[in-house]
């Protein structure tokens, strides 16, 4: 088997993403025969059909599925060198690409990012937002923020703290339909949750007088939980650093229930030394601290 370009294996995960050879084409850039024939060329090479025909498009075959980690892990490498390449010298310059949580992602990093740029305008941030984490190993990002403790090695670590979270409505909801003195009243009430359960979730729910039937608005986006909070939908769980900034959201039932999320941050070790990296972390670390701080009960 002679070895394929990296072209081709791009071509295949931009069909595999995107699920036609026309969507794919828009996407790279390229014609549809363009594609077409980078993708049978990569079929030849392997001696193997990647994808069938279907009326929902073109669908991977089990060859192709056995692949596609290994061509994202290619992917994540290759996006990582042009990181790499884009610094040059002592100075903290070029890509940082981070990771995070939708509502730490959103609604808190922003504003640090912001403090961060007239120090270091050579900077180019790249900003994922992702509730699963991503693999900093396989370069699919240089810093992570996580809500659980990471368990690969080779990467540092800080624990920064922990985010609590409490249940808040708007004002507008509040002057509407009263506000619930205890957590056995939720259930006359409109709550924002969540659509597809996690273990997480699950044992959330255990403490709460409530199930998913329960909910008014379910979304599995913390961000259109959020926004429906915000727009007087209902009462849901906010993050308390994120609630206090907005007058508006009231606290409902406070003390009696909390709920806490552990904060890391985290980069591979063979980062540590460049510039780029090093002064992010650090104001990172240090901004994130001080939203903690208040983000608590």
């Amino acid at each position: 088997m002679s070895d394929p370009d990296w072209s081709l294996y791009r071509a295949f995960l931009a069909v595999l993403t995107e699920g036609s050879l026309s969507a794919a084409a828009r996407t790279l850039g390229l014609t549809q025969p363009t594609l077409g024939r980078q993708i049978a060329e990569l079929e030849r090479v392997l001696g193997a059909a990647l994808f069938t025909r279907s009326p929902q498009g073109l669908k991977p075959t089990d060859a192709a599925l056995d692949l596609a980690p290994h061509a994202q892990a290619m992917a994540g490498a290759a996006t990582a060198m042009l990181r790499a390449a884009s610094s040059a010298g002592d100075s903290a310059r070029g890509v940082v690409r981070l990771t995070a949580s939708e509502i730490i992602g959103a609604e808190v990093l922003p504003l640090l990012l912001a403090a961060y740029r007239p120090r270091h305008p050579g900077v180019v941030v790249e900003l994922s937002l992702d509730n699963q984490q991503q693999d900093l190993l396989r370069g699919a990002a240089d810093i992570a923020v996580r809500m659980v403790r990471p368990s690969q090695d080779a990467l540092v670590a800080r624990r920064l703290g922990d985010t609590h979270l409490g249940l808040y409505a708007h004002r507008r909801y509040v002057e509407a339909e009263g506000r619930p003195e205890t957590l056995d009243a939720l259930e006359r009430h409109a709550v924002v949750g969540f659509d597809r359960e996690t273990p997480f979730l699950r044992s959330l729910v255990q403490r709460l007088p409530l199930a998913r039937h329960g909910f008014a608005f379910r979304a599995d986006s913390d961000l259109a939980q959020l926004a429906a909070i915000r727009a007087g939908f209902g009462i849901g769980f906010v993050q308390h650093g994120v609630a206090r900034r907005d007058p508006d959201l009231l606290p409902i039932c406070p003390g009696q229930i909390d709920l806490a999320l552990e904060v890391w941050l985290v980069m591979h070790e063979d980062l540590r030394a460049t510039p780029r990296m090093r002064t992010t972390f650090d104001h990172l670390a240090e901004g994130l601290g001080a939203f903690l701080a208040t983000s608590q009960p």
